[in-house]
């Protein structure tokens, strides 16, 4: 699957993929990404392949609540 990967700004870049697109806010060391699929906020120390990443949110869901209620068997 191939992505397109665009600098709009320094700091900031857009993603485009099948599955959606993100966008990557902030300098080398600290990326906040909003995406589909959510939230993620990275920090690190360049150079040494070091970081630390955090979930945000969930985005939007894929899976569809069930209509029909669940009735427990005996």
């Amino acid at each position: 699957m191939g992505f397109r990967l665009f600098k709009i700004a320094p700091g900031v870049s857009l993603n485009l993929s099948k599955s959606g697109g993100s966008l990557s806010l902030g300098p080398r060391g600290a990326k906040l990404t909003l995406g589909s699929r959510g939230g993620r906020a990275t920090v690190g120390l360049p150079g040494t392949g070091l970081f630390y990443t955090t979930t945000l949110g969930t985005g939007r869901s894929k899976r569809q609540p069930s209509t029909k209620p669940s009735v427990p068997t005996v």
